[in-house]
């Protein structure tokens, strides 16, 4: 934690960096990824403060659009492009995911509830080889329903047939510090 406690005094002591933030934020772009420690936009993207606005979940899961039980996720999502107009919109899986390998292996997840029942909004249940530790191609998959998921939230259906709005299919092999990118012409995930 030392180091940790350290740098963040260090931060703040260079103010004339970061005096342009204090006049708002305007990102680009919304980075939706796993809350996996490993996974870290801003240095797998080079972003610099106010360029990226995320949203990161176990499993980097974009919950059911439901109107009438609004959630933290779906708010970050209508903010994001409701609100600063971002123009792209990138989800993001990673290699040796904890949250999709417990599904794919149907792990007994009883003793931790609120994570079992989260994990019950990947509907449907990630596909992949078991024996995989990395679960590359069930986080491909995985990463593939939560942009179709994406496209049932209105802001984002709207501003995708408006032509305002691009969505974006990653997944970071955290062995590799590689990026693969979904090419929908020939449904595979190649090097960006």
């Amino acid at each position: 934690m030392q180091p940790l406690i350290d740098h963040a005094r260090a931060h703040g002591q260079r103010p004339e960096e970061f005096a342009r933030l204090a006049e708002g934020q305007s990102p680009q772009v919304l980075f939706i990824t796993c809350s996996d420690s490993r996974v870290v936009p801003a240095l797998i993207t080079g972003a610099r403060p106010g360029e990226l606005f995320e949203l990161r979940t176990a499993g980097n899961i974009v919950p059911p659009y439901v109107s009438q039980h609004p959630t933290g996720e779906a708010a970050t999502i209508e903010y994001a492009v409701e609100v600063l107009g971002v123009s792209d919109v990138i989800v993001c899986g990673h290699s040796h995911c904890g949250a999709v390998g417990a599904l794919v292996r149907g792990d007994d997840l009883n003793a931790v509830p609120a994570v079992r029942d989260w994990l019950a909004h990947a509907t449907p249940r990630p596909e992949g080889a078991v024996e995989d530790p990395t679960v590359t191609e069930a986080v491909q998959s995985h990463v593939l329903t939560q942009l179709l998921r994406l496209r049932s939230y209105p802001g984002i259906a709207e501003k995708l047939t408006s032509g305002q709005l691009r969505l974006h299919a990653w997944f970071y092999e955290v062995h590799t510090g590689s990026v693969l990118a979904h090419r929908p012409q020939s449904d595979t995930f190649d090097a960006l």
